[in-house]
C-alpha cells in the first residue's frame, strides 16, 4: 500500500486555526457587516458606449471631478463599454453624467446606452431573499444529509458547509468587498462545492470502516484521506484556475464572484478534512455505528 500521509497529526493546530477563522469571520460581521452592493441598497446603473476603448481610470478620475467619487466604474462586455453604479434614483442622471464628461474634454465621445433604477425596497426584498435562498439550501443539504449518512457524518458535513459560508462572508466583511448578487451566487455555490468534497472522503470513511477492520478511527481517515487525495487535488486545483482565469479576464462586474469561489474552493478542501473529519473523532464513530439497527418481529399469533 502507497503511503499514508498524516493528516491529522496536525488536528490540535486546525482545530485552532478553524476557531480563530469562524471567530474573526462573526466578529468581522457584527462589527462591520456586509458591504451591500446597489443590487441590495438600491440606486442608479447608468451603461455608458464610447467611440473607442475607454480608460476605466481615467473615468473614475473624471467622476470623482464631477462630485461621484464613490460610484463604482466596471468594464462591461466590450472594451468601449462601461458600467457605472451609484446612488440615486433621477431618471436623468445618466445624461447628466454623460454632459459633464464631455465638458471635462477629451475626444473620446460617449453616450448613454442605458439607465436602470433599483429601488430601496426592491434591494431590501432582493437581500431578504437572497438570504432566504442561502438558509434554503443549507435546509435541503441537511434533509440529504440525514437520509445519506448516519447523523454523526450529517453533523460534520453541516457544521463544515456553515464554517465554509461564514469564513468567506467574513472575508468580504473585513475588507468592505461589495457584496452583490453575483456574490451570493457563489456563496451558494460553493455550498454544493464543499458538499461534494465532503461526501467524496466520508464515503470512503465509511467504506474502510467495513474493510479495515484492525484500523482505528484516525488511522482509517488519514488512509481514506489519502486515497482521495488524488482526486480532490485535481478537482481543486482545476476549479481554482478557471476560477482565476474569471478573476484575470472577465473584468471588475465578476471579480467579486471569482474571488468568493477562489475563497469558498479553498475553505471548502480544507473543511472537508479539518473540520468534517475532526468532528467524527470528536463524536467518538465506531464501526457499530455503521450497522443498521436490528428490527425484531412481534409475534403477532394469539
Amino acid at each position: 500500500m502507497k503511503r499514508v500521509i498524516n493528516f491529522m497529526a496536525v488536528r490540535h493546530i486546525a482545530l485552532v486555526l478553524t476557531v480563530l477563522l469562524t471567530v474573526a469571520s462573526l466578529a468581522s460581521l457584527a462589527v462591520k457587516g456586509l458591504n451591500f452592493g446597489l443590487d441590495f441598497t438600491g440606486g442608479t446603473l447608468i451603461e455608458l458606449g464610447y467611440e473607442r476603448p475607454a480608460d476605466l481610470g481615467q473615468v473614475r478620475k473624471q467622476m470623482g471631478q464631477i462630485g461621484y467619487g464613490d460610484a463604482t466604474v466596471q468594464s462591461f462586455g466590450a472594451a468601449t463599454d462601461v458600467l457605472v453604479r451609484l446612488q440615486g434614483d433621477d431618471p436623468a442622471l445618466g445624461n447628466k453624467i454623460v454632459s459633464a464628461l464631455t465638458e471635462l474634454g477629451g475626444d473620446n465621445a460617449v453616450r448613454v446606452k442605458r439607465v436602470e433604477f433599483v429601488g430601496p425596497a426592491v434591494g431590501e426584498e432582493l437581500r431578504d431573499q437572497g438570504g432566504l435562498g442561502m438558509l434554503l439550501a443549507l435546509v435541503g443539504v441537511l434533509i440529504y444529509v440525514a437520509f445519506r449518512f448516519q447523523w454523526k457524518f450529517g453533523l460534520g458535513a453541516i457544521l463544515s458547509l456553515v464554517h465554509d459560508v461564514i469564513v468567506t462572508l467574513g472575508v468580504f466583511s473585513f475588507f468592505q468587498i461589495p457584496f452583490d448578487l453575483t456574490v451570493l451566487a457563489a456563496v451558494l455555490a460553493i455550498i454544493g462545492y464543499s458538499l461534494n468534497d465532503t461526501i467524496v472522503v466520508f464515503d470512503r470513511i465509511r467504506e474502510n470502516m467495513r474493510m479495515l477492520r484492525k484500523a482505528d478511527l484516525i488511522e482509517n481517515i488519514n488512509i481514506s484521506t489519502t486515497q482521495t487525495l488524488l482526486r480532490t487535488t485535481a478537482t481543486s486545483v482545476s476549479t481554482l484556475l478557471a476560477v482565476a482565469a474569471l478573476m484575470v479576464f472577465a473584468g471588475e462586474s465578476l471579480w467579486g464572484f471569482s474571488l468568493a469561489l477562489m475563497v469558498g474552493v479553498g475553505v471548502g478542501t480544507y473543511s472537508s478534512v479539518y473540520i468534517a473529519a475532526i468532528l467524527l473523532i470528536a463524536l467518538k464513530l465506531t464501526r457499530e455505528d455503521l450497522i443498521p439497527p436490528v428490527v425484531e418481529e412481534v409475534d403477532e399469533t394469539p
